[in-house]
C-alpha cells in the first residue's frame, strides 16, 4: 500500500526573521513535549550548523535526532524552490528513527518572506518578536498573513522596548483572515500550552488524515549582497532573489 501523509511523522516548519527566536521555541517544543512523542529536528543556514549544536546542547532531544542541512546559498531557497537536501534530511531521521511523530524543520532566517514548501512541510509557524518592533506585525508579507500559526515571541521584553504586545497581536489578527495568532513568553505558562496545544492540534488532525497542508503563497522579492540576480518560478507566481 502506498504511504500517506498520516502513515509518517508530522512535518512541521519553524520561519521568521533572525533573532525572533525559532530555535529556543524548537528547543521549548522539544522539551514539553518529549515525553509525549517521539521528536526530530532540522535545522537550516548557510555556512554553518550552529543552530543545530545550540538544539544538541539544550539537551531536549538526543543529539542524533537533530541533523543540520547547511544550504550554501539562500536558506529559503532551499525550503521552497529546492526542498531536496531538507526533504532528504526528514526522511533519513523518519527511517533512522522510525517511528517518530514530529519533525520540527527550522528556517535559516532573514526577513519577512520565508515560506515553505507544503511538499516539505504539513504546517508551519511563523515568528514575530517584540523586539524587532510594534509595526512588524502590520508589514505582513506571506508568513505574517498566511502561516498557518504566528508566533508574537518574548512578550516578556515589551516594557523594555516600549511595545505594547496586545497591539501587535491585533495587529495581526486584523491581516490573517481569522488564523490564530499567540502572544508566547517562556514565563507565562498559559502561552506555552496554547503552543503546545496547537501542535498536539495539528497533530491530531494529521493522524486522522485531515490537515491538508496550505501554500502561504510565494515569498516576496528580498535582497542579498553578491551582486546576482535570480529569478524562481512557483507554480504561476515568478519571484525574485533581488541582489544589491
Amino acid at each position: 500500500m502506498p504511504i500517506t501523509p498520516a502513515d509518517r511523522a508530522l512535518r512541521i516548519g519553524v520561519c521568521g526573521p533572525v533573532g525572533t527566536g525559532k530555535s529556543s521555541l524548537i528547543a521549548l517544543l522539544c522539551g514539553e513535549l518529549a515525553d509525549l512523542l517521539r521528536i526530530a529536528v532540522v535545522t537550516n543556514d548557510i555556512y554553518t550548523d550552529e543552530d543545530a549544536r545550540f538544539l544538541r546542547s539544550a539537551g531536549v532531544l538526543d543529539p542524533e535526532r537533530i541533523r543540520a542541512v547547511e544550504t550554501g546559498a539562500c536558506p529559503h531557497t532551499a525550503i521552497r524552490d529546492d526542498i531536496t537536501a531538507n526533504l532528504l534530511a526528514v526522511e533519513e531521521l523518519e527511517e533512522d528513527f522510525a517511528p517518530l511523530d514530529l519533525v520540527l524543520v527550522e528556517s535559516g532566517g532573514d526577513n519577512l518572506t520565508a515560506t515553505f514548501s507544503p511538499a516539505l512541510v504539513d504546517t508551519q509557524v511563523f515568528l514575530i518578536d517584540v523586539a524587532g518592533g510594534g509595526d512588524v506585525a502590520r508589514k505582513g508579507g506571506p508568513g505574517i498573513t498566511r502561516a498557518d500559526l504566528l508566533v508574537v515571541n518574548k512578550t516578556d521584553l515589551a516594557p523594555h522596548v516600549g511595545v505594547d504586545p496586545v497591539e501587535m497581536v491585533s495587529d495581526a489578527s486584523a491581516v490573517r483572515d481569522g488564523r490564530p495568532v499567540i502572544a508566547l513568553s517562556r514565563g507565562d505558562r498559559d502561552s506555552v500550552v496554547a503552543l503546545t496545544d496547537w501542535v498536539l492540534g495539528q497533530l491530531a488532525e494529521h493522524r486522522a488524515g485531515v490537515l491538508v497542508p496550505s501554500d502561504p503563497g510565494p515569498m516576496a522579492p528580498h535582497a542579498h549582497a553578491d551582486g546576482i540576480v535570480h529569478a524562481h518560478e512557483d507554480g504561476d507566481d515568478a519571484h525574485q532573489h533581488a541582489h544589491s
